[in-house]
C-alpha cells in the first residue's frame, strides 16, 4: 500500500479545487479563498488582509491554528485537520450599489456573529443529525442525553471599517484530545457527539453558503435582522432563552436573572431582581 504524506488517515485535508469550485461562483458574496495547511491565526491573517484594502469576500482556512484565539484572549486549539477553522472577512458598511446593498449602521453590526451561529446551528443539524443549538452569543451547543457541551465558538472583531468573523468548529477531535474545562459547559467534537458524517468538506461548504445567505438577506434590509427573518431564526435555536443565567460583563459586573428574549437589536434581554437588563456583550452561564 503506497504511504501517504498524512499521518491520520481518519483526518484527510480539505480538497481546494472542490472547495473552491463550490464556493467561488459567479455573484456569489466569496471572492478568494485562502486554505493553509498551518498559521498562527485566521482572524489575524484576515485582519491583516482588511488592513491592506482587502475587499469583502476573503475566506481563510486553517488545517491546523497555532495561536487561535477565542472570546476574552482564550485559547482555541485543535489537532491538525480535526476541525473547521475558518474565518471571513465583511465591510457591512460599504454600500454595493451593484447588489442594492445600502451600507449597514455600526449599531447593527452585533448581529454578525448571531447570524454566523444560525447558520453554523443549521449546517450541523442538516449534515450530521444532532440536536443543535445557540448559546447567546457566539457558541453551538450540542444537546445529548447526558447533557449539553460546546462544540464550537464564534468571534466577531471590528478591523477599521471591516469586521472579521471566525469560527472554530470541533469536527474529529477525540476524547482525549478536548480541551479541559474547569468551569462552565464541557468541550465536545461533532464525532464525539455520535454525528453521522463528519466530512469536512461539505460542512465548510454548508456553513459558508449558509452564511452568505443570511448574510445577503440581511445586508437587503439595511442590517434589519427582524425584517431579514434572522431574529425569528436565531430566538428558536437559542438555547439560552428561558433559562437562568448569570452574564459576566466586559467591565467585569455581573448580571443574574432570566434570559427572555433576544430583542431586535441582539441584545440578550434579562428579567433580574431590579427589572429588565438588556445586554450587548458578555459570556453567558447557563445555571442548572
Amino acid at each position: 500500500m503506497p504511504s501517504s504524506p498524512y499521518a491520520d488517515l481518519e483526518r484527510p485535508p480539505l480538497v481546494f479545487r472542490s472547495l473552491e469550485r463550490g464556493l467561488l461562483t459567479p455573484g456569489g458574496l466569496w471572492q478568494r479563498l485562502d486554505l493553509r495547511t498551518e498559521t498562527d491565526s485566521t482572524n489575524a491573517d484576515v485582519a491583516d488582509a482588511a488592513r491592506a484594502g482587502e475587499p469583502e469576500g476573503l475566506i481563510v482556512v486553517a488545517e491546523r491554528q497555532l495561536a487561535g484565539r477565542g472570546r476574552r484572549g482564550r485559547d482555541w486549539v485543535s489537532p491538525p485537520r480535526a476541525g473547521l477553522t475558518v474565518s471571513v472577512l465583511l465591510r457591512p458598511g460599504r454600500p454595493v450599489p451593484a447588489r442594492g446593498w445600502p451600507a449597514v449602521p455600526a449599531r447593527a453590526y452585533g448581529w454578525l456573529p448571531l447570524l454566523a451561529g444560525a447558520a453554523l446551528r443549521a449546517t450541523v443539524e442538516k449534515l450530521t443529525s444532532l440536536d443543535a443549538a445557540v448559546k447567546w452569543p457566539n457558541d453551538l451547543l450540542i444537546r445529548t442525553a447526558d447533557g449539553e457541551a460546546k462544540c464550537a465558538g464564534i468571534l466577531a472583531e471590528a478591523v477599521d471599517d471591516a469586521v472579521v468573523l471566525g469560527i472554530g468548529l470541533n469536527v474529529t477531535t477525540r476524547p482525549e484530545e478536548l480541551p479541559r474545562v474547569p468551569t462552565g459547559l464541557p468541550a465536545t467534537s461533532l464525532r464525539a457527539a455520535g454525528a453521522e458524517m463528519t466530512d469536512r468538506d461539505p460542512l465548510l461548504r454548508s456553513l459558508l453558503r449558509g452564511l452568505a445567505q443570511w448574510y445577503a438577506g440581511w445586508r437587503d434590509t439595511g442590517g434589519d435582522a427582524e425584517m431579514c427573518g434572522l431574529l425569528a431564526a436565531y430566538r428558536d435555536g437559542c438555547a439560552t432563552l428561558g433559562r437562568a443565567v448569570r452574564v459576566l460583563l466586559p467591565g467585569g459586573d455581573e448580571v443574574t436573572g432570566t434570559a427572555t428574549t433576544v430583542d431586535p437589536d441582539g441584545q440578550l434581554v434579562i428579567r433580574t431582581a431590579d427589572g429588565e437588563r438588556r445586554v450587548s456583550a458578555g459570556d453567558v452561564v447557563h445555571v442548572r
